[in-house]
């Protein structure tokens, strides 16, 4: 039996995160090959153009200028020669230039056949005009002959005819040197004026593929940023889930690993938020039935004492004789009892009702100074020295008066009751930054960082008689305000609280 495809995902092959930012990658990779090529190319190209004409064309010309040069110094001596004064010295150097001649033409040939290409026009025929003006001055020996034996005879009018012969022969060599070299230096000049163009074509083309390259690397970068953006979707899901947030987020649907993860991940926040409700469910059936054993408790000394009391009137208003003094003390102390569990049973509808506020701008250092003045006999009473510090002066915050009063009376009791016979209160409020702090301190002998941890729990108490309801309603009316509180050890020994409240705008404004 084959196991049916995934939900989802069809018959058709996933397509992978990795596989897609590989193929970008080689896109680019591509794309950079390609510039890099054309790059090589180009610069090959120009090498080997500029190989050709510093190793075959400029020699050439320096050769073909060579035989030129040679030439025109042999024009120059046959003009001269029959009105020079030592004709035999100027024979001498003609019979040398003459033997020197041939070496050059032949060295001509060398270069062009060695140096030029063999698809180069001018590869033969430079070889073939060296050859051709190698065997046509050759040919002028004889006629070379005669001129010195015409000079040696003082044939003036034969020596003169003869050299006009020469230098006429001699004066053609030349124009086809010249013509040569013309005709080597623009093909020289083609081919750098061809590498000139070939660089400019090759720099507008680097430029234009590397701007394509550019334009494929930024055009991949979008696409690997679009392909990773469920990753970062969820990662701000994740944060948002880590600060509390559990509530349904519709799943972008993508065909790869990221889009799994995001479902699966949506999935895991889904079954914690069935998870969380049904804890919740369990805590408040746990809340519940922790507050009927208090209940129970607290009720059940009162009802006794009721119940006991009475008795004790039913007997007293049964006997005749009986004085009314007893009866009016028998019903005092069930009056007593009816107030101590009404009070009990505001604790507890404190404890799980919330706040209702009624808010109006008030200023907190007043409200502090008339709430110590308030306590401070009933602190006197038992024994404490209390004080009062206020730094700054309207420190306005919108509050609830009472419920704010309220707060500071359980903090005030509670430290009256650390503190013991002969201890010290402290009530302190200041302003910070944007908050207004009020600190409750005792020097007590403080509170053990386990229990520290403990202390706003509902019905979590230290004491014998205590409901453990008190600080956990101070909290409750802090944070309804929009503020914090901590316990914290004092320095020297005791416990301080520290409430935190909003200030008004308008007073940081001013």
């Amino acid at each position: 039996m084959t196991e049916a495809p995934e939900a989802g995902h069809g018959s058709t092959p996933r397509r992978t995160v990795g596989g897609r930012l590989l193929v970008s990658f080689l896109v680019v990779l591509a794309a950079f090959a390609l510039t890099l090529g054309w790059s090589l190319r180009a610069l090959r190209a120009s090498a080997e153009d500029a190989r050709q004409v510093r190793a075959a064309y400029v020699p050439l010309v320096a050769t073909i200028g060579e035989a030129l040069a040679g030439q025109n110094v042999m024009n120059t001596q046959l003009n001269h020669i029959t009105s020079a004064k030592n004709p035999a010295d100027v024979q001498q150097w003609i019979e040398t230039a003459r033997r020197v001649r041939p070496r050059t033409f032949a060295k001509l040939r060398d270069q062009a056949e060695r140096g030029l290409a063999g698809d180069d026009p001018l590869r033969r025929e430079v070889s073939e005009e060296a050859l051709a003006l190698d065997q046509a001055l050759a040919g002028t020996g004889p006629k070379f002959a005669q001129l010195f034996l015409a000079i040696d005879k003082g044939d003036t009018k034969r020596a003169e005819q003869l050299r006009d012969e020469l230098v006429l022969a001699e004066t053609d060599a030349a124009k086809r040197l010249r013509a040569l070299r013309q005709r080597v230096d623009e093909q020289m000049k083609q081919i750098t004026d061809a590498a000139e163009r070939r660089e400019e074509r090759s720099l507008a083309l680097l430029l234009g593929l590397s701007a394509l390259t550019l334009l494929v690397g930024l055009v991949t970068s979008v696409y690997a940023r679009r392909v990773l953006s469920p990753l970062n979707r969820v990662t701000s899901r994740a944060r948002a889930v880590a600060g509390g947030d559990l509530t349904p987020r519709e799943v972008v649907a993508t065909d790869d690993e990221l889009g799994e993860l995001a479902s699966t991940f949506e999935d895991m926040v889904g079954a914690i938020r069935r998870a969380r409700a049904e804890l919740v469910q369990a805590e408040r059936l746990a809340t519940i039935g922790k507050m009927a054993a208090h209940i129970t408790h607290e009720v059940r000394n009162p009802l006794s004492s009721i119940s006991l009391n009475l008795e004790l009137l039913e007997e007293e208003l049964s006997d005749p004789k009986a004085e009314g003094e007893e009866a009016r003390q028998l019903l005092k102390a069930i009056v007593g009892e009816v107030e101590r569990l009404s009070q009990i049973s505001e604790q507890y509808l404190s404890a799980v009702r919330e706040p209702r506020l009624q808010l109006s701008v008030e200023a907190l250092d007043d409200l502090v100074a008339e709430t110590h003045a308030f306590v401070h006999p009933e602190l006197a009473r038992a024994g404490l020295e209390s004080k009062l510090e206020v730094e700054g002066e309207g420190l306005q915050a919108e509050v609830d008066e009472g419920q704010i009063r309220q707060a500071l009376l359980n903090l005030l009791r509670n430290a009256r009751e650390a503190a013991g016979d002969g201890g010290m209160v402290l009530l302190r409020v200041a302003p910070d930054e944007d908050v207004v702090e009020i600190a409750v301190e005792d020097d007590g002998p403080g509170i053990p960082e386990d229990v520290r941890a403990s202390i706003f729990d509902p019905f979590y108490t230290t004491k014998r008689h205590g409901t453990g309801l008190g600080l956990a309603v101070t909290r409750s009316i802090v944070e309804a305000h929009g503020g914090t509180i901590v316990c914290e050890p004092r320095e020297g020994g005791g416990t301080r609280f520290r409430l935190r409240l909003p200030r008004c705008g308008d007073e940081l404004s001013e």
